[in-house]
């Protein structure tokens, strides 16, 4: 690609301090260190089904107290520079809706996540997460409200309009699978929105701007 996609941001608080590269059109290399260790594991599948080569380094953190702060701000950076990464949006396809399953093996159950994505400029976020989720607690004490919060975050900050629904063929949920279900249905679902549609020059959008 003639002009790449590659960006790079910082984001500093009181509270974290991040860094964050990205290469949209990369090979979905990664290397990200938060802190969170199942943070890392579900971003760095995120990179590897977006295809997106991504770093991240949290060089500070108030983990001590919990891990609000530096998951929401490391969603706040992964948005800015996804945002940075963008440009203009000119070519792009700008939707996508990408289905994951996961199967929990000893439950037999299955687990579908559907992501829908719009590159639209205008940041929300609508998730339809069973009550049941709420109450499963993964590794470091993650939990999917701060998978909420997360995705949050990153909308309100990448100005895409995210939205995510859980389904489950017996009722229940396992964290682990579930949350890694979301970030690969939201790395796949990214991958296709931002890819480049050759028969389009121009922004997707008749009002000339996103």
């Amino acid at each position: 690609m003639k002009n790449k996609r590659i960006a790079k941001c910082q984001y500093k608080t009181k509270e974290t301090q991040i860094s964050c590269q990205l290469n949209i059109d990369g090979a979905g290399k990664s290397s990200v260190k938060t802190g969170i260790g199942f943070l890392d594991h579900m971003l760095t599948l995120f990179a590897y089904h977006g295809l997106f080569d991504l770093v991240i380094r949290v060089k500070k953190q108030d983990l001590d107290v919990d891990i609000h702060h530096t998951n929401e701000d490391v969603g706040i950076c992964l948005g800015e520079t996804f945002k940075k990464a963008l440009r203009d949006k000119k070519g792009i396809r700008r939707y996508a809706t990408f289905f994951v399953p996961m199967e929990e093996v000893i439950a037999q159950v299955k687990i579908d996540a559907r992501v829908i994505v719009d590159v639209s400029g205008r940041p929300f976020v609508g998730i339809k997460f069973p009550r049941s989720v709420y109450q499963l607690i993964g590794e470091d004490n993650y939990t999917i409200e701060y998978c909420r919060q997360f995705l949050e975050a990153f909308s309100r900050h990448s100005s895409i309009a995210v939205y995510v629904k859980l389904e489950s063929s017996h009722g229940t949920f396992d964290l682990h699978h579930t949350a890694e279900a979301v970030f690969k249905a939201l790395g796949r679902a990214l991958d296709e929105a931002t890819s480049m549609d050759k028969r389009r020059k121009e922004i997707p959008s008749t009002k000339g701007r996103l």
